[in-house]
C-alpha cells in the first residue's frame, strides 16, 4: 500500500473510478459514503457472530458484494464498461432466498417493532437504516447519471434481508420484539371482522 494521504483532497475534490474528479459532496460520493458505512456495519455484524456461524459467510458475500457496488457507483456510465469488477446481477434473488429461508424461522407479528434488544439485533437494525439511506443516494444519482438497475435492487432487498435476520435473531435469543403500532392492513382487517 501506498500512502494514505495525498493530500489531493484538500480542496473538497475527489478522484472517480476511471479518472476525473468531483466535489466531495456530489451525489455519486455521497451514494459511495453510504454504501462503505453500510459496509462498515456488517464488519461490526460480523464480530457479533460465532466464527462458524452461518451468517458470518453471508454477511463477509454482502461486504465483497459492496466493494464491487462501491466501483460501480464511483464509475460513470460513460466509462462503466471499463469497470473490471462484476455487477451484482442476481444477488437480489439471493437475497429473496435467504429472506425465504430465514422467514421461515420467524413468526408473523404483523405490527412496526422497535430496534433494539439484542447487541447482534440492533445493530442488524442499525446497518438496515444506512442501506435505507444508501438506496435514496443511489436513487438521487440514478436521475443523474443512471445505475445498474441490479444495484439498486439489490441494495433494496439488502435491507430487508437485515430486518429479517434482526427479526431471527430476537427469536433465536427469546427476546421479544417490542411492538409500535399494528400494520394499518391488519388494523383494518381486524375492525371489518369485528
Amino acid at each position: 500500500m501506498g500512502k494514505v494521504y495525498t493530500r489531493s483532497g484538500d480542496r473538497g475534490m475527489t478522484g472517480l473510478h476511471g479518472g476525473g474528479r468531483v466535489a466531495k459532496d456530489d451525489p455519486r460520493i455521497e451514494a459511495n459514503g453510504d454504501l462503505d458505512e453500510l459496509n462498515c456495519r456488517l464488519g461490526v455484524v460480523r464480530t457479533l457472530l460465532g466464527r462458524d456461524d452461518a451468517w458470518q459467510g453471508w454477511c463477509a458475500e454482502l461486504q465483497r458484494v459492496l466493494m464491487e457496488v462501491m466501483s460501480h457507483v464511483a464509475t460513470p456510465s460513460a466509462l462503466r464498461e471499463r469497470n473490471p469488477n462484476p455487477l451484482p446481477e442476481g444477488m437480489d434473488r439471493r437475497c429473496e432466498e435467504l429472506i425465504d429461508a430465514l422467514q421461515a424461522e420467524t413468526v408473523d407479528n404483523g405490527w412496526f417493532v422497535l430496534p433494539g434488544g439484542t447487541p447482534l439485533a440492533a445493530q442488524l437494525q442499525l446497518a438496515r437504516a444506512v442501506a435505507r439511506r444508501a438506496e435514496r443516494r443511489l436513487w438521487t444519482l440514478h436521475r443523474l447519471d443512471p445505475l445498474p438497475e441490479c444495484i439498486l435492487r439489490f441494495v433494496n432487498r439488502l435491507s430487508d434481508l437485515l430486518f429479517v435476520m434482526a427479526r431471527v435473531e430476537l427469536q433465536r435469543q427469546g427476546w421479544p420484539e417490542e411492538r409500535w403500532r399494528e400494520f394499518s392492513y391488519k388494523r383494518k382487517k381486524r375492525n371489518d371482522d369485528e
